[in-house]
This record gives C-alpha cells, sequence and structure tokens, in this order.
C-alpha cells in the first residue's frame, strides 16, 4: 500500500493540533546538540489539490502571501503520485561578527503553519497530509532527515532516506529518542510512512 493511499484511507482522523509545528524550532536545536543534524532551510507542505477554480485561486493567494515579505520564492511541485507540494524557504537568522547565519527555523516554521491553517480555514483540511522540515548532516556526512507532521493525526516522526528506496532505522530512532521531549511522536511506528523524493528532504550523498 502506497504512503497516500495509506493515510487518506484513516476512516475517523484524530483532530489536527497545528499549534505543534511551533515546538519544531525547539526540535531543531535538540537536533543539532544531540544528533549533528542542522536544519537545510527547506520545508514542504502536501496536500492532494482539488479540482476547480476557488483552490486554484486559494493556492495562487497562500503562495502570494508567502511571496510578499521578500523572501525566496515559493515553490509548487507536483510529485509521482500526483500530490502536490508547496515548498517554503527561510531567510537566514541574523549572526553575530564571525559567526555561520543558520536557517530562520522560527519564520519557517510559520509559513508552514500558515499554509495549514489557511487551507484548514477554508474548508480543506480533509486535502492536508502532512508537512516536512528537512535536516542535514552538519559534519558533511551526508545523512539526511525529514521531520514530518501528520496532518490527520497531530504528531510527528523521523524519515532518513539513505538511498534508493532505503531508510536509515537506526538513525530515525536515534532522531526519535532525542526529540521525544519536544514534539508529540507517532507511537505507532507502522504510520512512520517513507516519503522519498520530498521536496526539502533532499538525497543523502
Amino acid at each position: 500500500m502506497s504512503f497516500w493511499r495509506a493515510l487518506l484511507g484513516r476512516s475517523k482522523p484524530a483532530r489536527p493540533d497545528l499549534d505543534a509545528l511551533f515546538a519544531l524550532p525547539s526540535a531543531a536545536l535538540t537536533l543539532r546538540a544531540s544528533v549533528g543534524l542542522r536544519p537545510t532551510g527547506t520545508g514542504s507542505v502536501a496536500f492532494r489539490a482539488t479540482e476547480g477554480a476557488a483552490f486554484a485561486d486559494l493556492q495562487r493567494d497562500v503562495t502570494a502571501l508567502l511571496d510578499a515579505d521578500d523572501g525566496p520564492p515559493v515553490e509548487q511541485v507536483t510529485d509521482d503520485y500526483g500530490y502536490s507540494w508547496l515548498v517554503v524557504r527561510s531567510h537566514e537568522a541574523p549572526a553575530g561578527e564571525g559567526e555561520v547565519t543558520d536557517p530562520d527555523v522560527s519564520g519557517l516554521v510559520t509559513d508552514l503553519h500558515a499554509v495549514n491553517s489557511t487551507l484548514e480555514a477554508n474548508g480543506y483540511g480533509p486535502s492536508l497530509l502532512c508537512s516536512l522540515l528537512g535536516f542535514t548532516d552538519e559534519g558533511g556526512g551526508g545523512r539526511r532527515v525529514g521531520l514530518v507532521y501528520l496532518y490527520k493525526r497531530g504528531t510527528f516522526y523521523p524519515f532518513a532516506p539513505a538511498g534508493g528506496q532505503r531508510r536509515d532505522n537506526a538513525l530515525e530512532l536515534q532522531v526519535e529518542a532525542a526529540i521525544g521531549d519536544d514534539l508529540p511522536m507517532e507511537g505507532d511506528r507502522s504510520r512512520w510512512f517513507p516519503v522519498y523524493g520530498a521536496p526539502g528532504l533532499g538525497t543523502p550523498a
């Protein structure tokens, strides 16, 4: 069964808690300190596009809203399954003299929350699938991890691609253990669906 079919097949979804997204900056700090993973500065929201002018207009309005702050342009991508991803990129956070700038995770999370809440407020909550925030190996070792937020369950899980259709289960468990106090983690690991090729996740070296 595909990721999308399994995700959409839930008959009685839990009430989502979009404010859980605002815990991601804290989780990002924890990941960097304990696992050596830093944010890529890219996040994405996946949804099932609805036919009709109203939904198309809403997509354009959301994109225009996020583009209005003079930040990196928002990109719309369609994956191999026909689902749409709205890809957002962060500004760089201010840095002191001699410091390396980092992505503005808080601003990025605010954008991800805005996409989710706008679609939800306009009656398209059932079309929302997940949101993803990407992380990469700070030491250049090629590790990649996405923290995936399941809209219909209000929980997170780590996904670590390892090249091809393989995943790094050990790294996923390490990430889960590291950020379990920061985020509501998905306890049912059968729902840790692979999202190979998701925008913002990248490909491990």
